[in-house]
């Protein structure tokens, strides 16, 4: 057999060349202008337009002058003619924006970290450890997630005016955690699981702790996902809206979301170009964030669901 393939060359090429063949006829569909526009651009464009078209109606909003946010008749809702710059300079200058925007960002990183700490511990001590029940306790972790806040909302209440943390950043800090804790937890298990367990048996047989293990094996293998789950806490806690609005009452310790809904709002008189203004820039670093780490975010959650 091995004498007739080499005498042969033909036979061995021939693989190859299928392969080739293969390949190139499950692309030729792109070959053909046409093909390319109604299969790959235009899904493209329409996908593209619906999601950046609530930032461009928030930065049109935000320069437009009042006369033409009310005459919608007269001037082209999709357009502005002589932007102004009005409110964004009354929202950094004549209102406690910098200080929203700053309680926002310490709150957020700060119930971040502490529900990455925790979540790493409870994802390697469930996906790690072999105890018995795991794959249970894994569940009713990703399920605690599924509890809404607006039922949570009213007995955390309770327990903060109890401890005398109503109307304090730090309440907010210790209560994001029980929204981002579990569904961290879920991500982290997922990709702890493509790391290799015999990386582990190397490291236990050389009499490494299972804390040096965390840390030094585990933790820098896993960073795309650390990151992941980084990204996703800080969104929600830089985004929620009941338990910023239930827990802080004085202007100057209030968050983003709260603040500009409850000061450019007064009945129903609503301040579009001042509202749309306070979004804008409040949505800013999340757009950078995501910018920067968009690649490691992607993988990471391709890894956990496929887990």
């Amino acid at each position: 057999m091995t004498e007739t393939t080499a005498s042969d060359p033909r036979l061995a090429a021939k693989p190859a060349t299928v392969a080739q063949d293969d390949d190139s006829e499950g692309m030729s569909y792109l070959e053909s202008l046409p093909r390319r526009l109604v299969t790959l651009y235009l899904p493209l464009l329409i996908i593209v337009v619906i999601l950046l078209f609530p930032f461009y109606w928030m930065a049109l909003t935000s320069i437009k002058p009042d006369e033409q946010l009310i005459d919608m008749e007269t001037y082209n809702p999709f357009w502005v003619v002589k932007p102004t710059f009005k409110h964004i300079s009354k929202l950094l200058f004549e209102t406690q924006y910098p200080r929203w925007l700053w309680n926002t960002m310490y709150v957020a990183a700060a119930a971040t970290t502490l529900s990455i700490i925790a979540s790493v511990l409870a994802a390697y001590a469930i996906v790690r450890l072999r105890f018995r029940g795991a794959d249970s306790v894994g569940a009713a972790i990703f399920m605690a997630y599924l509890v809404p806040p607006s039922i949570l909302f009213i007995p955390l209440a309770s327990v903060i005016q109890a401890y005398g943390l109503f109307d304090s950043p730090l309440s907010l800090i210790l209560v994001y955690p029980t929204l981002l804790i579990p569904f961290s937890t879920w991500l982290l298990m997922g990709y702890f699981k493509t790391i290799p367990f015999e990386l582990e048996e190397c490291a236990l047989i050389d009499g490494a702790s299972r804390w040096q293990i965390l840390t030094r094996i585990i933790v820098p293998l896993a960073v795309p996902g650390l990151i992941s789950a980084f990204i996703f806490s800080f969104t929600l806690c830089w985004n929620e809206f009941i338990y910023a609005l239930t827990f802080l009452q004085s202007t100057p310790n209030k968050t983003v979301p709260v603040a500009i809904v409850n000061e450019f709002v007064d009945g129903d008189i609503y301040k579009w170009g001042s509202l749309m203004a306070g979004a804008l820039v409040g949505s800013l670093p999340l757009v950078i964030l995501y910018a920067f780490f968009v690649e490691h975010y992607v993988s990471a959650m391709t890894g956990a669901v496929k887990e």
